[in-house]
């Protein structure tokens, strides 16, 4: 079903097919216009925020990612970055973050912005070295009692909050980035989701 969205989907398989891609519009503008103008003003600040030379973009995604898919988030960061693009991530000793972090790093470490769920204290010591040199940190002592489950949702909602597009990698089953997801949607974020099964 299409919605009054634009949504990027890409299929990243392992089984050798070729990535496909689309992107979803309302077919009847016609009667997107007549019936609700609200969505009219969505769409066009959508396309604003897809036409903007420089973006805030949020990466976020799966922990469990096999090493191919970790550096093509890596180019993909870098590639962003470089084009004058802020990158917002949060720790990760291995995954998405991780894999943003690297690559943000690589272009210009300040077009980087790493939100933490709790404080750098908290973080495992791997994701404590990863992110010495990042120059603009957010931590939350106030999550430090919470859950890390609970913390990174909380978390992730702050990086959408901060962003104009969401670049999620995720599986069909993860229901925590489903929910960021859809989090995104009510924002009226652009969204590109690589399902990675």
């Amino acid at each position: 079903m299409l919605d009054e969205k634009f949504s990027k989907v890409v299929n990243m398989d392992g089984d050798g097919s070729e990535p496909q891609s689309t992107i979803m519009v309302p077919l009847d503008l016609d009667s997107v216009s007549s019936d609700s103008p609200d969505t009219v003003d969505e769409l066009a600040m959508e396309l604003a925020t897809i036409q903007q030379s420089s973006k805030k973009i949020a990466v976020i995604g799966s922990r469990n990612l096999a090493i191919t898919h970790q550096q093509i988030i890596e180019t993909l960061v870098t590639a962003l970055a470089m084009q004058g693009n802020t990158i917002i991530t949060s720790g990760g000793s291995s995954g998405t973050n991780a894999a943003a972090i690297r690559g943000a790093m690589k272009a210009d470490a300040n077009k980087l912005k790493v939100i933490l769920p709790q404080t750098i204290g908290q973080q495992p010591s791997d994701v404590q070295d990863q992110l010495i040199g990042v120059p603009n940190i957010i931590e939350h002592p106030d999550r430090a009692m919470m859950t890390l489950a609970d913390a990174s949702r909380v978390c992730n909602r702050e990086i959408i909050d901060d962003c104009n597009q969401l670049i999620c990698f995720l599986s069909h089953t993860s229901k925590t980035l489903h929910s960021a997801i859809e989090y995104a949607e009510e924002g009226h974020k652009v969204i590109t989701a690589f399902y990675l099964d």
